[in-house]
């Protein structure tokens, strides 16, 4: 019984790896609107920003010293250093530092990070071929495209099942904008999918480490290698995606394929990415945000007694740690999310320290607030009261973060966040000249010039 149902949801499922190689070898460059096209451009600015402020941190030490063993050649730029090193160790590392800080891209609707598999791929291929900056940014649009239309397929019940899904998908993405890179055709481009179908990374189990934002390097690394091998004729399952045993009936009870093709080449999920204010998991920010407000009519942190906080289940699912240890643990507690957002007024990587994340009073502060699911409160949304020591309540309800797609980041905010990662790795100068080569990308006939200028 169990294997002729495998076989109806085969004849059923459409053949979702074709449809996508054609769409990913054949769409036109820039077929898609100019706000679509700033997107690209915003996306590919704030990854920068978020690779190379991250490149002194000790998770890339780690993962540069470990690559270096390898001997490998001098292809491609590690964002933020004086290193070289081959292509597929350069997505590997830039991957895991547009992540590190948690303060990378999110496409609200799945929480994959987009940007971190598939620009980490990209930058490293076309240093080594050469690429223009349009050929690049057309590869981005359609690989987050891919990426994000996979997820969108599965979420929620991929995510439950505790995958990792800005790694899980962005093998699919960072390998479909690889091959549009390389000009593959239909053929060799559904190899490339194929390949990196056997090849899911990621397990929600690894937050709260290192290994959380290695999943979206070697997302990057295994979709370029997926790309390289269909290239030179590797093959792969002509239905990867789609077969009873293949990507995604393996992976996810839920296999909507409507949301891969329904609108395919007409609407980009680029469109609906949106940029962190706050360096921490997205489901803080509606806290962190109400913090702030509070802060803003004069609640004092001295002055509070209790903080009654009401959020959807999910936020404490991920990220209900009451006592982190250190600053990366931190990134996943709202209640540091609240201290920090009432003490400073801000949540940025300078916040999240191990220094702070222990200050006593920072501390005390963080146990004041009684967190509690609320199932009929939105997932981007959070009801924070808080009682004050003279008897005075104060509420504040935030449907929508700073940050979201209703309140979005304006591209001087981008601007000013890019700046705060950059310069202490590369200075201000060259920061500046960074964030312009960003802007310009479209027009750049070989992205090796904006490589030389992130390096340290």
């Amino acid at each position: 019984m169990a294997r002729n149902t495998q076989v109806a949801a085969d004849a059923a499922a459409p053949p979702i790896t074709q449809i996508l190689a054609r769409y990913v070898a054949t769409h036109p460059s820039k077929g898609w609107s100019d706000a679509v096209d700033h997107e690209g451009l915003r996306t590919f600015l704030n990854w920068v920003g978020c690779a190379v402020g991250a490149a002194r941190h000790e998770a890339a030490r780690a993962a540069l010293a470990a690559v270096r063993m390898l001997e490998p050649a001098p292809q491609s730029t590690i964002l933020g250093t004086s290193e070289k090193v081959d292509m597929a160790s350069a997505a590997l590392v830039n991957g895991i530092t547009s992540h590190t800080f948690d303060f990378d891209d999110t496409h609200l609707r799945t929480v994959i990070h987009p940007a971190g598999p598939v620009a980490s791929a990209l930058l490293a291929l076309a240093e080594v071929t050469g690429a223009s900056g349009r050929a690049l940014l057309d590869a981005l649009v359609i690989g987050v495209d891919v990426e994000c239309r996979i997820g969108n397929m599965m979420y929620p019940d991929h995510y439950d099942r505790g995958w990792h899904i800005t790694g899980s998908t962005g093998v699919l993405g960072a390998a479909a904008a690889c091959a549009r890179l390389l000009g593959l055709d239909e053929r060799h481009t559904a190899w490339a999918l194929g390949i990196a179908a056997s090849q899911p990374i990621g397990m929600r189990e690894q937050f709260g480490t290192m290994t959380k934002p290695f999943h979206p390097g070697a997302a990057a690394r295994a979709g370029l290698t997926s790309a390289l091998l269909a290239k030179h004729g590797f093959t792969a399952s002509a239905k990867a995606l789609e077969a009873p045993r293949g990507y995604a009936q393996v992976v996810s009870t839920k296999c909507d394929w409507s949301e891969v093709t329904g609108e395919l080449g007409e609407r980009f999920e680029i469109s609906f990415n949106t940029y962190k204010p706050f360096a921490c998991g997205i489901v803080i920010h509606p806290t962190i945000d109400a913090a702030t407000r509070l802060r803003a009519e004069g609640v004092q942190p001295a002055d509070v007694e209790r903080v009654e906080l009401r959020v959807h289940p999910l936020v404490l699912e991920l990220t209900g740690r009451k006592e982190p240890q250190d600053g990366l643990q931190g990134k996943f507690s709202v209640y540091q999310g609240f201290a920090l957002g009432l003490v400073f007024g801000r949540a940025g990587e300078s916040e999240y320290t191990d220094a702070i994340v222990r200050r006593e009073d920072i501390v005390a502060l963080r146990r004041k607030v009684q967190a509690s699911a609320d199932a009929a409160i939105d997932e981007a949304a959070a009801d924070v009261t808080v009682r004050l020591r003279d008897g005075t309540r104060k509420h504040v309800f935030v449907e929508h973060a700073i940050g979201s797609l209703a309140r979005p980041m304006s591209d001087a905010d981008l601007e000013a966040k890019f700046h705060a990662l950059a310069e202490p790795v590369i200075g201000a100068k060259r920061a500046q000249a960074l964030v312009e080569s960003c802007w310009n990308l479209a027009r750049a006939g070989d992205v090796r010039a904006l490589c030389e200028g992130a390096r340290a």
